[in-house]
């Protein structure tokens, strides 16, 4: 039986997240066991306190949500994530350079941050609702080619998150070169295991317990 609980990234990004709700996130991390708490990079020290004694992950989001800063930005924003504690940075590449093709923008903005976070852990958050087939393709093929750990398929503030569709897309792309996390609408047990029978090997989610606590 899979043990789904070490599969989540117990998430909380909204923008009026508050310094006790980040707490609470904490503390049901560490009840539960997941893998990993994701959350904005201002609140990377204090979840590194919340979870100093437990073997949770602290997982912080970069150029998020839009993913349309300048590399700069994104480098400096990790580098501090990674000096507050992150163990995990998951950045949105930006779609508007993926658009315009050029493609080498695209993936020396990934490589620029892979650099500046050195043996962490990096995803790319493709934001797949804003792509078709042959971007999927050609963001997952960007995303390797920087050395991106994982791929993620959303945000979960785009138009929509994970389809079954853009999962099966990115493993068939990365295949055993890259790992992938689906995150965006996974409200319930049967979904997360659909999307980790497709080869997802992380969840990201706001609804970890809920998931957990069904059968």
């Amino acid at each position: 039986m899979i043990a789904i609980n070490s599969y989540i990234d117990h998430t909380l990004l909204k923008p009026t997240a508050t310094k006790k709700e980040i707490i609470k996130l904490c503390q049901e991390a560490k009840e539960y066991q997941f893998y990993a708490v994701c959350i904005n990079s201002c609140y990377v020290s204090l979840a590194k306190k919340e979870l100093a004694t437990s073997s949770v992950k602290v997982c912080s989001v970069i150029g998020f949500p839009l993913g349309a800063m300048s590399t700069k930005a994104k480098v400096e924003e990790a580098k501090q994530a990674v000096k507050d504690g992150a163990d995990e940075i998951d950045m949105v590449m930006n779609l508007g350079w993926l658009k315009s093709a050029d493609y080498d923008a695209v993936w020396k903005d990934i490589e620029a941050v892979k650099l500046a976070i050195g043996n962490r852990v990096l995803k790319v958050i493709l934001e797949t609702c804003y792509l078709n087939k042959a971007e999927i393709i050609k963001a997952s093929e960007l995303a390797l080619l920087s050395k991106a750990d994982f791929i993620k398929t959303s945000t979960g503030f785009g138009t929509g998150g994970a389809t079954i569709e853009a999962v099966t897309l990115m493993k068939s792309v990365v295949k055993n070169n890259a790992k992938i996390k689906a995150s965006g609408g996974i409200k319930d047990r049967k979904t997360a295991l659909k999307y980790i029978a497709l080869g997802a090997d992380r969840i990201g989610t706001s609804s970890g317990i809920e998931i957990v606590s069904t059968k």
